[in-house]
């Protein structure tokens, strides 16, 4: 049945719009050091944008520090200027071979900031699922209109719907509320 087929494009869609919001609350930084804050930053490396995970490796040797150890040494400068010019808002530390990025432990202020700052990230996410139900819902009843659909068929897909709907916007809540606990972890 081709209405089922619609809950299931809604499902694939909604999981990907989850997929991104848990990302995008991945790189918010809190008090510890994870590889997801920089390896997708977009490095000048030979004339092209280049995320940083393919051309350097990228490691947590304490809770703290990050090290970047570049493939090619002629990357060390432009690692360098893409971490200056990101929202880390941490100096690399250089030694000629690796890149040091140092994290300070979180002030109050700054976590309550990057609460914020996540919790805007989650409403994002979101709208992007409400947004891939209503496009669903207003094709199932263009359906219905052109008589392919019946208005009880209708129903029942509507239900599903809001059911798909529902359980994706509780894991951004779930997602969020971890990223929360996280930043408020001292």
């Amino acid at each position: 049945m081709a209405d089922s087929q619609q809950i299931k494009e809604a499902e694939d869609k909604m999981g990907k719009a989850v997929h991104a919001c848990r990302e995008e609350l991945a790189v918010i930084r809190t008090g510890r050091a994870s590889p997801k804050l920089v390896e997708h930053l977009q490095v000048e490396y030979y004339g092209s944008k280049v995320p940083l995970n393919q051309i350097a490796g990228i490691s947590v040797p304490e809770a703290r520090q990050l090290v970047i150890t570049p493939y090619d040494r002629n990357a060390l400068s432009p690692i360098e200027k893409a971490i200056n010019a990101s929202e880390l808002g941490i100096n690399p530390s250089n030694d000629g071979t690796i890149i040091r990025l140092s994290f300070p432990p979180l002030t109050q202020d700054r976590r309550k900031e990057l609460i914020k700052v996540a919790r805007e990230r989650a409403e994002e996410g979101k709208v992007a699922v409400r947004n891939v139900r209503r496009h669903v819902k207003d094709e199932m009843e263009h359906l219905e209109r052109d008589g392919q659909m019946s208005e009880d068929d209708l129903r029942r897909q509507e239900k599903d719907l809001q059911r798909v709907t529902d359980h994706n916007v509780a894991e951004i809540d779930e997602v969020l509320a971890a990223k929360e606990r996280e930043l408020l972890e001292v």
